[in-house]
């Protein structure tokens, strides 16, 4: 079906809208807007920029998608913001396109929860399945990773990641970056990883095999202050080199975080016209 818009909202001739696109009132998009089939916008939503957004998606009343990116640099260059699918957005949630630096763009993936006030800063990275809960604060050039959740009132400080099923605990102050597989939480006092998130592995399916080893590994790396060349050099020894997928990502994670600056990888590459390889989630390390 045809899209279907609220005589009360501004929709630019230009935007392209999908099939069964659906408007309320008092909405405003941009010209250089693409909206993919199925999506709604509710009421009091902006979408600006050069924005492409995929099918299935929702945004909640006085959502502001793809606005300028907050940085002083900032030039007025057509900077992008992409997202895929199925995504939900609630109420007052702002999604800020790329500034001109990395490769200009802001990226949202797929099936992802962003509960009301939750921002995105310009450059960010949001993966596919997370929670950004309540009023959660991400910072310029933040990757958030597959089936992470981010808890609500967290701020995470610009460069930072944080890595595939990972917990971030409510109103955290996050500084560093946050492997993979870890339940972390603290506020002006200090951030530290706690344990792993073992229910978030179960429910992803994680064998018990592997989350043991995993339990083995967090009280090495972040009770004992093992280091990781160490660690990782006793799990190949005795798993003869096969090391589960889960494992081997945390040990990528931490060795990339640990050539970065200010216990953040990506924070070495502040000043780099070109965007740095990203981090390998679990699933990418097999």
């Amino acid at each position: 079906m045809p899209p279907e818009i609220s005589p009360l909202s501004q929709v630019h001739p230009w935007a392209v809208l999908g099939q069964d696109v659906k408007i309320g009132p008092f909405c405003d998009v941009g010209p250089d807007v693409v909206i993919g089939d199925g999506t709604l916008l509710e009421s009091h939503c902006s979408i600006l920029g050069h924005t492409v957004i995929g099918s299935g998606n929702r945004f909640g009343h006085g959502c502001v998608i793809g606005g300028e990116p907050q940085d002083v640099g900032y030039s007025g260059a057509p900077t992008r913001l992409i997202m895929g699918d199925d995504n939900h957005c609630r109420e007052g949630v702002t999604v800020h396109r790329g500034a001109e630096k990395e490769d200009h763009t802001t990226r949202i993936g797929s099936h992802n929860l962003m509960m009301v006030h939750a921002h995105v800063g310009h450059n960010c990275h949001v993966y596919d399945h997370t929670t950004l809960v309540n009023d959660v604060l991400l910072g310029g050039h933040v990757h958030v990773h597959d089936h992470a959740i981010v808890s609500g009132g967290t701020a995470v400080h610009q460069f930072c990641s944080i890595g595939t099923l990972a917990f971030v605990g409510g109103q955290s102050t996050v500084r560093q970056d946050v492997a993979p597989c870890m339940f972390g939480d603290g506020g002006n006092d200090g951030f530290r990883i706690v344990k792993i998130n073992d229910v978030g592995m179960r429910r992803s399916g994680v064998s018990e095999d592997s989350i043991q080893l995993m339990k083995r590994a967090h009280r090495m790396l972040f009770r004992r202050r093992e280091k990781i060349a160490a660690v990782r050099a006793s799990f190949e020894e005795e798993l003869n080199g096969k090391l589960p997928q889960e494992l081997r990502g945390l040990f990528e994670f931490i060795e990339r975080q640990q050539s970065g600056k200010a216990g953040r990888y990506r924070e070495s590459f502040r000043d780099w016209n070109e965007p740095p390889a990203d981090e390998l989630s679990p699933a990418q390390a097999a």
